[in-house]
């Protein structure tokens, strides 16, 4: 399919049909901003428009041609019933705007813009940008997808088709993800010229739903073929890691020791008791929009400090769950080795249910120890 596509699609320019029928997957709002002069909900409109027309140009693509076998469903195709998230749950779930995710106990650990099948029955998903800031930390992400992906269908190779509305051939992460013969890179017409499509036909237009379309199917009728207990993977995580601290070894340099414990994408390693948050506020110092967070107010504020760490890159975090709003604030570590806040991890998302159900476990000792292992300051220091 890869090299199919590569040859007979790389430039593909949908057409008016194509751009109107994506229109059905936004709601009546979005459909408005699209031609905002607003430029921010403007933009974002028009990611999720062009988000759709690739949807769209797939369904016409795998109607027409053997070369895919399934075509996954999303947006207004996706099934009514969403099961909202919950601690336990692994495997793939739709969101309510119609997304496909695949979540570990019930955190979303990927979003995928198109999930298909090929003719070999090969697993493949594709990503969708719209501008150059799509592009920041993307082979971090396309990499974690392959290897989650490939893990789930036992798959040594994952097709991957990146497609974008602007040239991106220039930019060196494409150049890199160009090069792998696993990967189909396609450029469509922009966003402006589309547009320039369907500018003058009326608001009321006629749909056409692809009710019986031979190649679509559920997300979730895609059968995984190897078992799939996330919790149990981040908890073995977890323990080798402290197992390493423990040992004093060159712990930021270590690979994964299963295939299972490589699709693990954070780990939260306990909730601090007091004086370990005291232990955090004196040694690393917390800071929230520009305000230090002292120890003698921290309860005031906050009712529990997380410590936890992205992978691949082990950048530390501390989750810090608010009294004043059902939210946890994401503080990542700066060059100088203090925590400030970073973003709000709302209550509506999955990973919030998570962050909930961890009790305090951490003492001084352990938490020093976890920080003082991957501090940044400690690299800057060496």
């Amino acid at each position: 399919m890869i090299p199919w596509l590569n040859t007979n699609f790389k430039n593909f320019k949908p057409t008016a049909a194509i751009a109107l029928n994506a229109t059905r997957h936004m709601n009546r709002v979005e459909r408005k901003k699209l031609f905002s002069p607003d430029i921010e909900p403007m933009r974002t409109a028009e990611g999720r428009w062009f988000e759709a027309i690739v949807y769209e140009m797939f369904l016409e693509i795998s109607q027409k041609y053997s070369h895919i076998k399934y075509l996954a469903r999303k947006g207004a195709d996706a099934p009514h019933t969403r099961d909202q998230a919950q601690l336990g749950q692994n495997g793939i779930f739709y969101s309510k705007s119609g997304d496909i995710t695949i979540r570990g106990n019930g955190q979303d650990l990927a979003e995928f813009d198109l999930l298909l099948v090929d003719s070999k029955e090969w697993v493949a998903f594709g990503e969708v940008v719209t501008s150059p800031a799509d592009l920041k930390e993307f082979e971090v992400e396309i990499a974690f997808k392959k290897r989650l992906l490939g893990y789930l269908y036992d798959q040594e190779h994952v097709p991957f088709l990146l497609i974008s509305s602007f040239d991106i051939s220039n930019y060196s992460v494409v150049k890199r993800l160009a090069k792998d013969k696993d990967n189909a890179i396609i450029h469509t017409s922009s966003c402006e010229q589309i547009k320039k499509l369907v500018k003058h036909y009326r608001p009321r237009i006629l749909y056409t739903n692809p009710d019986h379309h031979p190649k679509l199917i559920r997300a979730t009728d895609i059968p995984f073929k190897r078992s799939f207990d996330y919790k149990k993977y981040h908890d073995e995580m977890k323990v080798h890691i402290l197992s390493e601290i423990s040992r004093n070894t060159g712990v930021k340099n270590y690979e994964p020791p299963t295939e299972t414990t490589a699709i693990v994408k954070k780990i939260l390693f306990g909730s601090c008791y007091p004086q370990a948050v005291k232990a955090v506020c004196e040694r690393y110092g917390l800071s929230v929009r520009g305000k230090r967070v002292e120890f003698a107010e921290f309860g005031k504020y906050f009712s529990s400090a997380i410590i936890a760490m992205d992978l691949p890159g082990h950048e530390l975090i501390i989750y810090l769950r608010s009294r004043q709003k059902r939210e946890y604030l994401k503080m990542v570590q700066v060059k100088d080795g203090h925590f400030k806040f970073e973003r709000p991890t709302p209550s509506r998302v999955g990973f919030f249910i998570w962050l909930e159900s961890i009790k305090p476990t951490l003492g001084v000792g352990i938490t020093l120890e976890i920080l003082d292992a991957f501090s940044l300051k400690d690299m800057g220091e060496k």
